[in-house]
């Protein structure tokens, strides 16, 4: 029994609570095996109590804080290392990479959105009334996306500035003189005639403008059904961008929640074209209205990005080091890892922001440029020269993949909110 005394631990792993069979596979055990070997579960057949969970969970959390420990150090004092130990069967010790990257990510973008305070953006969007500047003739109409013209103002404006010019007259008859004698320099220089003739077809050409937007708005808003059953024989672009239009006023006039709405109260069909024309200016009215809520999700979804964004950029370290004696997974971990350090440095410079008042982020990414460069080294073991070739490369196309994919995300969020 000498040897099997040093086989026994303190709680439900008392060699008296062993058994032979795995409680949870039917594997057979031995009265020596504390864990099962084919599926890891504890060979302890002591009824659980609430002081076996409390042990456990202790007993996990100082496991994993012990191998974030050793991570973090060997991620911030040995650029690389951690990479060739993970790739060399060396796991053990260091935290999963990916889960790890994961988990950064999350608290990154939590604590940015906390600190940029969009939410205040959808209280702007309220007080925005539309209008480019005050008291412009021009508005931008958030449903059609176009440039609209105010008539009432415009009017105002134009009288205003007659009245202005006639008084100038008044007060100084120089002013008529020299307009006089603009007329006289015009009728002698035909290009001079064209140029200021053009000036004077604006006003007609923005009440042409204003005369068809009255009209077609004059149309919508006495028969909307029939509107759209005009819109119906057209195709194309010019189709769907018109139906978008029509769905945006009246998602915000009549308040739409749903396609379904819009056939009960317009008689639209229930056409693929239709659906997404609809669902298409819900989305960019729902934009417009709250960008602040709409940002909020979107970066809240960026970590996800991340996590599928890294495989694709891979590809380009796997040919750039194709010759070396890496699999693709192996480059997979080490850029998994240098963006693990980068996010860790993103949030330290958050942390200092947020304390100090001050903008420290462009240190902290000048400090991951070197860090990345001894990485590389350290990882792959080429000389300098290579080394800065490729870094330069792989740089240039992490940043064009990352703003192709931060435009698509985006796109894609707004087009779908």
């Amino acid at each position: 029994m000498g040897k099997k005394d040093g086989l026994i631990t303190k709680g439900r792993y008392e060699l008296k609570f062993r058994g032979v069979e795995c409680l949870n596979c039917g594997h057979p055990l031995d009265i020596s095996d504390k864990y099962c070997p084919n599926c890891s579960q504890a060979n302890s057949t002591k009824k659980l109590t609430i002081k076996d969970f409390i042990d456990e969970f202790f007993s996990g959390l100082i496991n994993y804080d012990s191998k974030l420990l050793k991570t973090l150090s060997a991620l911030l004092l040995r650029p690389g290392r951690i990479s060739k130990d993970y790739v060399n069967g060396k796991r053990v010790s260091y935290t999963n990479p990916f889960r790890f990257l994961l988990s950064l990510a999350f608290l990154y973008f939590l604590m940015f959105t906390y600190n940029s305070h969009f939410d205040d953006w959808d209280q702007a969007a309220k007080d925005f009334d539309s209008t480019i500047y005050n008291g412009s003739p021009f508005k931008f109409n958030t449903e059609s996306g176009g440039i609209e013209v105010d008539s009432t103002i415009y009017k105002k404006q134009s009288e205003s500035t007659q009245m202005t010019l006639d008084s100038l007259k008044r007060i100084n008859p120089n002013i008529s003189v020299g307009l006089q004698h603009l007329d006289s320099i015009k009728n002698g220089d035909p290009k001079l005639s064209a140029k200021l003739g053009n000036l004077d077809s604006l006003g007609v050409f923005i009440k042409d403008i204003e005369q068809s937007q009255q009209k077609k708005d004059s149309f919508m808003n006495a028969d909307p059904s029939g509107y759209f059953k005009t819109l119906e024989a057209k195709s194309g672009i010019d189709a769907f961008s018109k139906k978008a239009e029509f769905f945006g006023l009246y998602i915000k006039k009549d308040t739409l929640y749903n396609f379904e709405q819009a056939q009960t109260l317009y008689n639209i069909q229930e056409t693929t074209t239709n659906k997404m024309a609809f669902n298409f200016s819900n989305s960019v009215w729902k934009v417009v209205s709250e960008p602040g809520t709409w940002v909020n999700e979107t970066i809240s979804k960026l970590p996800f990005v991340i996590f599928f964004f890294m495989p694709v950029f891979t590809v380009f370290i796997w040919l750039v080091y194709i010759r070396k004696n890496y699999t693709y997974t192996d480059h997979l971990i080490f850029s998994f890892h240098n963006q693990s350090l980068l996010f860790i440095l993103l949030i330290l410079s958050l942390t200092l922001d947020t304390i100090f008042d001050i903008n420290s982020s462009g240190i902290f990414l000048l400090i991951f440029a070197f860090y990345l460069y001894k990485a590389m080294r350290k990882f792959y073991g080429q000389g300098r020269f290579k080394t800065i070739v490729k870094y330069i490369f792989l740089n240039t196309v992490f940043m064009i993949l990352a703003f192709f994919t931060i435009i698509v995300t985006f796109a894609g969020s707004g087009l779908t909110y």
